[in-house]
């Protein structure tokens, strides 16, 4: 499932911790890892020269630092506008993975600071696993999946299963936030996650594959309730569906929902206290 990973290392974050714990689980020990780092152009051949130095040590420390198989390892020295880089390499290597550090702006900041992971989360249609530069990167053991009826949502719980599943003592924790608990019923839902019908299909599956699970259908502001569950059930990966709302016409152009920080996957990017994969289904 996930057979190419692209590594977008700045030399700075958290993102190579990232893809050591991501590389410790049995699935993804199989494939193979590009490290990209992007240097910027220079107005002159000396300041070139020199950026083109800098970055083959940054990358050689990561390759060195990382310790992964020779044989399934890539480093890959570019020169240009990471964002567009960064896009570029992943659709080179058709990458199902892009693995990136994220300051975690917020908002029109994001815009304004020339965010590279909210751009490049923007105009990649590929799963993208963003850690925010302040965290602690935990070897992964708890996954929370946020569920929907969408197929993107569909889609992260069939990843997170397949990373979960040779995982001794891996764990489940599937979350259908309601945002508007209306009636008795709801209410008993919202404490009772199990018997939420929405959460139905995801506890057949991790039933299916022996995968110890957990159910929450908490009340209130979807974002910040999975957030707040992440952040007290300790959960190591927080995964959630992200559907690529623009139509076919506009798949160049970013989405300004997410640029604007309205939609529930840049809240998540933002608040989320640990590191969050965003999934997309294949055919958006």
């Amino acid at each position: 499932m996930i057979e190419k990973i692209l590594l977008a290392d700045s030399g700075t974050g958290q993102a190579e911790a990232m893809l050591k714990s991501l590389m410790d689980l049995p699935i993804i020990q199989k494939a193979s890892v590009t490290v990209l780092h992007v240097v910027s152009s220079q107005v002159t051949a000396e300041g070139m020269t020199a950026k083109w130095e800098e970055g083959g040590k940054v990358l050689a420390r990561s390759i060195q630092s990382l310790q992964l198989d020779p044989d399934k390892t890539t480093a890959m020295l570019r020169e240009g506008d990471p964002k567009d880089i960064v896009c570029r390499v992943a659709d080179e290597i058709d990458a199902d993975l892009i693995i990136m550090g994220s300051r975690g702006l917020k908002r029109l900041q994001s815009i304004l600071e020339n965010s590279v992971s909210q751009y490049v989360f923007q105009l990649a249609g590929r799963p993208m696993l963003l850690v925010k530069d302040d965290i602690y990167v935990k070897r992964i053991k708890t996954i929370l999946v946020a569920v929907d009826k969408s197929a993107a949502a569909q889609e992260c719980l069939d990843v997170a299963i397949a990373l979960l599943r040779d995982v001794t003592g891996g764990q489940l924790i599937l979350v259908h936030a309601n945002p508007d608990l209306t009636s008795k019923l709801d209410e008993q839902l919202s404490t009772r996650g199990e018997q939420d019908p929405v959460l139905a299909p995801a506890i057949a599956k991790a039933k299916q594959y022996g995968i110890k699970y957990r159910c929450e259908a908490p009340e209130g502001k979807p974002g910040l309730r999975i957030c707040q569950l992440a952040e007290s059930l300790n959960a190591d990966l927080l995964m959630l569906g992200s559907p690529d709302r623009r139509p076919s016409i506009a798949k160049g152009l970013p989405d300004l929902d997410r640029l604007l920080g309205q939609s529930l996957s840049d809240y998540v990017r933002v608040y989320a206290n640990c590191p969050v994969m965003l999934v997309r289904h294949p055919s958006a």
